[in-house]
């Protein structure tokens, strides 16, 4: 930019702005429409391997074959990737080199060998990972300086996080809330928003749908319907942070007793596979859609969150690929169906509250889960998923899915000053 170009834009600051929505405007459209696209392809993939699996339950059986493929995989040319999610947030926080695209298709790949042969694993940690390394290559193809190389990633969090969930609104502020706790980067505010709608419409485009979810009836918020949503708001905080606990646990023990990376998710197929055969049910591998869709409208057993819960962190642990948010749906959605033997909200309500509210408390992104609840569930729940989900996110404390995640402003201060540490070993 010239001197006259500095002056002009200095004096009439509308210019400035305007400069900088057109440029994240045509970077947004490139990003959006990408993986958008990569988001279509992995859904519509994702459906067919869950089709086929459960058409051919005997393919859990070579669940450990399936690990193999993985570990070996990732151990001779994903090494590179192998932190995923918490690779995206490092790099946003201090960078260094440009992810490698290798990301992407590696992730893709691994996500559907787990889904595939059984492995109890979500979809969202895919898509986020996808979304970020194809981001980030814009950075060496656009030449662009790391303050906007950040805003990139972020972006790339966006369209995944919204195209692959068909949520734009709460994939925009996940990408800003899940960096740091407690704070947010309001400069990547308008390209977030801007990508994630884009991506959401490009996954449409192509004609693939999301699983829609109802509360009929929201009663109107009275004193003793705080009190319950509050008490439930703390269970589901208390099962986000037994979520995270477990995941780190089996992921260290795994690391422990096994040095050979490749082996552990040997092992672990053969683990989860003599546990399905045992259950004699399938409901609590892959995805788990249709018991989340259950949960809404009929009574569940108790303990299907539990189970799920155990299953899907040894997974991870052991080194599948996936995700951790539709686990945290099923999660939060069978723990709601439980509570309703002594909370008295509807079923529905209390199952949508669940949904959003265990994912909130496992990665510290109440805003954004709130606003999920919202797009997905109707204005109507807003109070109710609002203040399960902030009650979560208070009782979940410090530690969450993501070990990158940085304190940037605790929780609560009663107990002293936490602010810069992150969330591993927590």
């Amino acid at each position: 930019m010239n001197m006259e170009n500095r002056k002009l834009t200095s004096a009439i600051p509308q210019l400035t702005y305007l400069a900088f929505t057109a440029r994240w405007l045509l970077i947004a459209c490139l990003i959006g429409g990408l993986v958008g696209s990569v988001s279509a392809f992995f859904l519509v993939s994702l459906q067919w391997v869950t089709n086929y699996r459960e058409s051919h339950v005997c393919i859990i059986s070579l669940l450990p074959v399936g690990g193999l493929i993985i570990g070996l995989t990732y151990h001779y040319f994903g090494s590179s990737v192998v932190k995923g999610n918490n690779m995206l947030l490092e790099e946003v926080h201090s960078p260094k080199k440009i992810i490698p695209f290798r990301m992407a298709p590696l992730v893709l790949f691994g996500t559907l060998v787990t889904h595939l042969f059984g492995g109890s694993a979500g979809r969202e940690g895919t898509a986020v990972q996808m979304g970020g390394a194809i981001a980030d290559q814009f950075t060496k193809w656009f030449k662009l300086k790391n303050r906007d190389r950040k805003i990139l990633i972020i972006m790339g969090i966006s369209a995944g996080f919204a195209s692959v969930f068909g949520t734009p609104l709460a994939g925009a502020v996940f990408a800003l809330e899940v960096l740091i706790v407690g704070r947010m980067r309001y400069e990547a505010l308008l390209p977030s928003i801007i990508v994630a709608q884009i991506a959401h419409y490009t996954c449409l485009a192509w004609n693939v749908s999301h699983t829609h979810y109802a509360i009929p009836f929201v009663p109107e918020m009275q004193a003793i319907d705080l009190l319950y949503t509050v008490v439930a708001g703390i269970l589901f905080g208390l099962a986000a942070l037994w979520f995270s606990k477990s995941v780190h646990f089996f992921g260290n023990k795994f690391k422990e007793l096994i040095s050979y990376p490749p082996l552990r998710p040997v092992i672990g197929g053969v683990v989860i596979a003599l546990l399905v055969w045992l259950m004699g049910t399938t409901k609590y591998i892959g995805l788990g859609v249709p018991t989340i869709v259950d949960a809404f409208s009929q009574d569940l057993p108790s303990y299907d969150f539990a189970i799920k819960l155990l299953l899907t962190a040894f997974t991870l642990g052991a080194g599948f690929k996936g995700g951790e948010v539709t686990p945290l749906f099923f999660i939060g959605a069978t723990l709601g169906n439980a509570l309703c033997f002594f909370v008295p909200l509807p079923i529905a309500l209390m199952a949508g509250m669940g949904f959003v509210a265990v994912f909130a408390g496992a990665t510290n992104t109440p805003l954004a889960c709130t606003l999920m609840g919202i797009e997905l569930f109707g204005a109507e729940c807003g109070m109710y998923v609002g203040i399960a989900c902030a009650v979560a996110y208070l009782f979940s404390g410090h530690t969450g899915i993501y070990s990158s995640q940085i304190v940037g402003s605790p929780k609560h201060l009663l107990f002293g000053r936490i602010k810069g540490k992150t969330l591993a070993g927590k």
